[in-house]
């Protein structure tokens, strides 16, 4: 994936003045090629607002792109002056003025709005003909919602239009923007084939099965019984930080067992516990009770820490019961203990795809 921002919006530097319709899409258009010659050429566009406009109007320009996705775009570039209407005597008279929207002050230029009205955005959507995705907020008080039926009418089968309901123009809400990014993948998948290369997913031969992914240096699959999942390590660690660590699944064992454990209890003794959250931690730290080392050299050790909060209307000794059982969890104790651990090899088997275990063995060997 390659995210950025036009100029002068957002992380990208530059100015905003200087820009117009016609730049962005030059910019988009050189984005493009500089993926299909540096990557893969791209398979779906995705633009917000001005640049939901911009992925619909060069989309019939890039062969390889099979489906486009808008959120909050405009359906008529022309229309988009009525959002600055109240300073375009000055931008005629003077050629800029200042100009604030969602929040953000902007210079706008006389060719910029020139620019606008020369692009008939409808035309493109009616005679690009790929898969289109349009999510628009019925409340966005800065590109309406008519801009969203407009486009898809315009638009040729296959064609979807997903509400966000009550977001605002720039998603600002997380719980908006999460679900529109989960709409987006969920749609999307149909439309892109997958040239990672990443083997697939091992198959629940026994409690748990890890397996590389042959992607980066850490990305492993984590198949345990029905369930799948990813584990990586952080970007500082190089890894992706596409999954949770393996210390993190650690604590995370450590953090759901001791919640489970005093739930249980609670439930059993009738203790009015409404909910239990555990915050699990784990760090090296140096041991303060070791009997043979010296001063100033004591061995590190593992450290976990549990912080749990207790909801409801407990009495004081509840309370202290809940933690003291918190304390006496499975994990809590395989972790104290002291645990042995044995690796053996075994043969490959045959579940997993041959292109995978190609793939793998290649990567080695090289």
């Amino acid at each position: 994936m390659l995210r950025f921002d036009f100029t002068g919006l957002g992380g990208s530097g530059g100015e905003f003045a200087n820009t117009n319709f016609s730049s962005n899409t030059e910019d988009l258009l050189l984005a493009a090629d500089w993926l299909r010659v540096n990557r893969r050429a791209p398979q779906v566009l995705i633009g917000h607002s001005l640049g939901g406009a911009a992925v619909l109007a060069v989309a019939g320009a890039l062969p390889e792109v099979r489906a486009v996705v808008t959120i909050a775009a405009p359906s008529d570039l022309g229309q988009v002056a009525h959002l600055f209407a109240g300073d375009l005597a000055q931008i005629e008279a003077e050629g800029e003025a200042r100009v604030r929207l969602a929040g953000r002050t902007f210079a706008i230029r006389k060719q910029f709005v020139d620019d606008l009205r020369t692009h008939d955005l409808l035309e493109r959507v009616a005679t690009t003909g790929k898969p289109l995705l349009i999510l628009h907020s019925p409340r966005d008080e800065i590109v309406g919602i008519e801009h969203a039926e407009r486009l898809f009418v315009a638009a040729r089968h296959p064609k979807s239009y997903v509400s966000l309901d009550h977001a605002d123009h720039l998603l600002t809400n997380r719980v908006d923007a999460t679900y529109a990014a989960r709409v987006i993948a969920a749609w999307s998948g149909h439309y892109l084939d997958d040239e990672s290369g990443q083997a697939v997913a091992p198959k629940p031969r026994s409690e748990v099965v890890v397996s590389e992914t042959t992607q980066g240096t850490f990305l492993n699959h984590v198949v345990a019984r029905e369930h799948h999942f990813l584990a990586d390590e952080p970007v500082s660690a190089g890894g992706f930080g596409a999954g949770p660590s393996p210390y993190d699944l650690l604590a995370a064992a450590l953090g759901a067992c001791t919640s489970m454990t005093v739930r249980l209890f609670a439930d059993r003794r009738q203790i009015p516990l409404e909910r239990v959250t555990v915050e699990a931690y784990h760090a090296r730290v140096h041991a303060t009770d070791c009997e043979a080392c010296t001063e100033g050299h004591a061995p590190m050790i593992d450290s976990f820490e549990c912080r749990i909060q207790l909801e409801g209307e407990l009495a004081p000794a509840d309370r202290a019961r809940l933690v003291a059982i918190a304390n006496g969890c499975p994990v809590h104790r395989t972790l104290e203990a002291s645990s042995k651990v044995v690796t053996t090899e075994v043969s490959p088997t045959r579940t997993s795809s041959t292109l995978g275990l190609k793939h793998s063995i290649g990567r080695r060997a090289s």
